[in-house]
């Protein structure tokens, strides 16, 4: 099997577990998957698709500038340009963006700090932060409706080869070596945020409770 239809399937595979999370809403989110680097080349969803939906062209092959190599009926993901920062700044191999209500208030709630700040939680290990007193520092930037601005603000910040970046009121680009590592840091990075607010709220309801007492 070549190396695109690998990569083709890894990223099916991906799409079909996070569109079972509900992880798509109005067909929202990107998908993408490195084939080559010299030139680099990779696989990215196509716009404006149900991707809870299979079909042949629910991903497209681009150049390292987001265009589409070879003839195509499809678009690339408005967001192409994020995933190319990526893959010329790092050495990542799948990067993955998805949009839930708890990434958008996590956003919003930390969004004017521009950073959201984890310690002491089990599952920034996702990260490889294994010390005691670790800290998981994920920025905020900035939702440009612009998406070269958009691109050029996220580019700062993809530094590392595994990484992940809000977009205030947008939602959340993870990514990693391969589709399993890109996958990984998502999932942290959802259960982090869920966990936030779930202790926040628990927080709220518990000095709610002592003033009504």
């Amino acid at each position: 099997m070549s190396v695109l239809l690998t990569r083709h399937h890894e990223l099916m595979e991906i799409k079909a577990e996070l569109a079972e999370r509900d992880w798509f809403m109005g067909t929202s989110g990107n998908l993408a998957i490195k084939v080559q680097n010299d030139p680099l080349q990779f696989l990215v969803t196509a716009s404006g698709k149900d991707k809870r939906k299979k079909t042949n062209e629910d991903f497209l092959l681009v150049d390292g500038d987001g265009n589409p190599v070879g003839s195509t009926n499809v678009k690339p993901s408005f967001e192409t340009l994020l995933h190319c920062e990526i893959y010329k700044r790092t050495d990542a191999g799948c990067s993955l963006h998805v949009h839930t209500v708890a990434n958008n208030v996590i956003s919003e709630l930390y969004g004017d700090v521009g950073k959201v700040v984890f310690q002491g939680q089990e599952l920034i290990k996702a990260f490889d932060r294994w010390d005691e007193n670790a800290e998981l520092i994920i920025p905020i930037i900035r939702n440009y409706a612009d998406i070269p601005r958009l691109a050029a603000t996220f580019a700062s910040f993809a530094n590392e080869n595994k990484g992940a970046v809000l977009i205030r009121n947008h939602g959340i680009t993870a990514w990693g070596k391969d589709g399993f590592e890109a996958k990984k840091i998502l999932e942290a990075c959802e259960f982090l945020f869920q966990y936030q607010l779930s202790l926040l709220q628990a927080k709220a309801g518990l000095y709610g409770a002592r003033h009504l007492t």
